[in-house]
């Protein structure tokens, strides 16, 4: 347990960034299975506006500095690729 102040805060700080990255990352996971699960039931209308949604969280996610802007190209290039292999 650390001793100094400044110390103290930091462990304060570092806790309340985990919990918010954890909500992002689970929200960006929860709109990605919406989307897997509409592509595996053929549905292109709501496959495509859960594709909509999941590219802004995801987007969203990158620019809060929680995903590498590749890491997020690469996960709404899969995604799209997805939706678009139903067509």
């Amino acid at each position: 347990m650390a001793n100094i102040k400044s110390a103290k805060k930091r462990i304060l700080v570092n806790e309340t960034k985990a919990a918010k990255n954890k909500a992002i990352k689970s929200r960006v996971k929860t709109s990605v299975k919406k989307v897997e699960a509409a592509v595996a039931q053929k549905d292109m209308e709501a496959a495509k506006t859960a594709l909509k949604a999941a590219i802004g969280e995801i987007s969203k996610a990158g620019s809060k500095g929680v995903y590498h802007k590749k890491t997020v190209s690469r996960k709404i290039s899969r995604l799209t690729k997805a939706v678009n292999g139903i067509a």
